[in-house]
């Protein structure tokens, strides 16, 4: 009886077990068959009345690369978690497709959540809006409130309107960080620092209280020239008087008194807007231009810029052919080891530099650098992929994005051409080291540190030990030929007296047109300028390459998970649901992450960075 008993539950075990299989088969080619369906519905092109406006809505900052790695960030985006960023690539292209598209009859420019962007970014994308005015189709741009980025856009447009709740803020250019000299003090902490390069100010927050003389300066002339720059800009794009900007936010006080405290009115005054428009109002003129929407009449028929985006990328676009020109980005601080997207890793850029090495249809290759530096080590190892490019016959062109500086113009050097913005920040040739010693602080709570060592350097490097004069004089002597090495190196490839790149040098930043007049660069340009020259390098006849981004990509496994989980999303699932993790901790450890990456990231093997403090508000 107990025999038979065991063999009923084992072989009922076992038909349970393989019927569970089968259920799981089923399952998954279910969701095969499910995944093919969606992947021709997905790329079925949009399905638009005959007039509709292209609704484009730039939120959070404007970037050349989307941060962190490509399946965490789409997983992220599918549960609305991911942080906004915007690709301006994808503003131009959407733009570009639908100034020939005839459904398209107008764009409406929303940027409310536009929360920044630099110059020269900026420039890109206004550029895209007077390349498709030239259709004939009206831009119409509108947000409840104006950053200075989003207005620099809106004067491209046609026509801007403001709630007449919502206010522009132009504040001009600048930059202002903390400086902790005296709580180092406070905390007994000897913070040593070596460092070649008067304008060098990466350092001073931890050897000074304030700017010092030299990067005011230096600062001074680069947000002036910045200042210029965006007044230009709008005024010329907006037909306004030239001082009109300056006018406005030098004397902001006066003009909103004169507008009986309204500010949004004082900005219709001085011409920077063409009407104060409720939502209501605004849908109302928007529908002249586009219609009504067929499922809702109080809408105005429109397609947003993703959707769109996504479906004629997959229809019309075909930019990889037999020759190619790469195009590779080097986005963020310059790190050791392998990085994600949003920082240039010494390993990961170079490896992707190396896929274009050995890709046969790879003829040319534009590096886009968008960085302000940081380890010299991991800058080395993505130079030495640069020149090996060039020694198989693969011209490479340096197109400086927003900045390109440090360590970012260091990777950038070797090229056969550079190329940048006005509005590029570049330079700050110059180098720096840091190692904090904690052995007061431990001192002043009861702990010291003792032991022996075969010669004077064994604990040397023990952050609760005093460095000695020697150890000092070694890394001043180390961080000193770096700095010649670079310089040297410049000089050598620019066709440059050392002592001219010299004189440049010393940590100091410049616009790229300064960087031109003092031979930094070969001239000035755009992204499609840099990938045209290197084109032209190549040999390859206009209208007969292709473009061939190089970037890490999602596997087949990954983008089956989440065309899988899109689906599920679809249909009403709360994605969240299946991948929620502590969302609340998480964003506290990003947040911390990024205040401590100058100490937690940076892991040079020699301590030996080239970093530009860079920013610009």
């Amino acid at each position: 009886m107990n025999n038979k008993s065991f063999l009923v539950r084992l072989f009922s075990s076992i038909w349970h077990g393989v019927d569970g299989v089968r259920k799981i088969l089923h399952l998954l080619l279910l969701a095969i068959l499910f995944l093919g369906f969606f992947g021709v519905m997905s790329s079925a092109p949009p399905l638009l009345q005959k007039r509709v406006a292209l609704f484009l809505q730039p939120i959070g900052p404007l970037v050349d690369q989307l941060e962190g790695d490509p399946y965490d960030r789409a997983l992220a985006e599918l549960t609305d978690s991911a942080s906004p960023q915007t690709l301006v690539q994808d503003v131009i292209d959407a733009l570009a497709f639908a100034k020939t598209d005839d459904r398209i009859t107008a764009v409406h420019l929303e940027l409310s959540a536009l929360s920044g962007g630099e110059l020269s970014k900026l420039r890109r994308i206004a550029a895209g809006l007077k390349d498709f005015k030239e259709s004939g189709k009206p831009v119409v741009a509108s947000a409840d409130f104006f950053s200075q980025a989003g207005y620099h856009l809106a004067a491209h447009a046609d026509e801007i309107y403001m709630n007449p709740e919502g206010m522009i803020f132009l504040q001009g250019y600048g930059g202002f960080r903390n400086y902790y000299k005296d709580a180092i003090n406070t905390l007994l902490i000897d913070w040593n620092v070596f460092r070649v390069g008067t304008h060098k100010s990466f350092v001073e927050p931890f050897t000074r209280m304030s700017m010092s003389p030299e990067d005011r300066e230096s600062r001074t002339k680069l947000i002036n020239q910045f200042w210029v720059m965006y007044q230009q800009d709008v005024e010329t794009a907006r037909g306004l008087d030239a001082g009109t900007i300056d006018s406005f936010t030098q004397d902001l006080v006066t003009h909103v008194v004169a507008a009986d405290g309204d500010i949004a009115i004082a900005a219709r005054e001085v011409g920077l807007l063409d009407g104060l428009l409720s939502r209501t109002e605004l849908r109302t003129t928007l529908k002249a231009y586009a219609g009504e929407d067929k499922d809702d009449s109080a809408l105005y028929a429109s397609i947003h810029s993703s959707e769109y985006l996504e479906s004629m990328r997959s229809t019309k676009r075909h930019d990889v052919q037999d020759e190619n020109v790469a195009i590779v980005m080097a986005v963020g601080t310059i790190l050791n080891g392998t990085q994600a997207s949003g920082s240039v890793g010494g390993d990961s850029t170079a490896a992707l530099l190396r896929s274009a090495l050995s890709d046969e249809t790879v003829k040319a290759v534009v590096l886009r650098v968008d960085s302000p530096g940081g380890s010299v080590f991991a800058s080395e190892l993505i130079a030495h992929e640069v020149f090996a490019l060039q020694s198989a016959g693969k011209p490479v062109v340096a197109s400086m994005s927003s900045v390109a500086a440090s360590g970012g113009y260091l990777i950038s050097v070797g090229a056969n051409r550079i190329i940048a913005s006005p509005a590029t920040i570049t330079g700050s040739i110059g180098v720096f080291g840091m190692f904090p010693t904690y052995q007061r602080s431990l001192e002043a709570i009861g702990v010291r540190t003792d032991g022996v060592g075969t010669t004077p350097w064994v604990g040397q490097l023990r952050p609760d030990r005093e460095m000695s004069a020697a150890t000092k004089d070694l890394f001043q002597l180390i961080i000193n030929d770096t700095y010649d090495d670079f310089i040297s190196n410049v000089a050598d490839l620019r066709k440059m007296e050392k002592i001219d790149v010299d004189r440049v040098a010393q940590g100091q930043v410049w616009t790229g047109q300064d960087a031109f007049e003092h031979g930094l660069i070969d001239e000035l340009g755009t992204y499609d300028d840099a990938i045209r020259i290197a084109a032209e390098l190549a040999d390859l006849k206009d209208g007969a390459y292709g473009k061939k981004v190089i970037e890490v990509s999602l596997s087949p496994t990954e983008k089956a998970i989440l065309d899988f989980f899109a689906i599920l999303k679809s249909g009403g699932l709360d994605v969240a649901l299946l991948l929620r993790n502590s969302s609340v901790l998480q964003s506290l450890s990003n947040k911390l992450q990024q205040v401590l990456v100058i100490l937690s990231q940076f892991d040079d093997p020699k301590g030996i960075y080239s970093h530009c403090f860079c920013e610009v508000e």
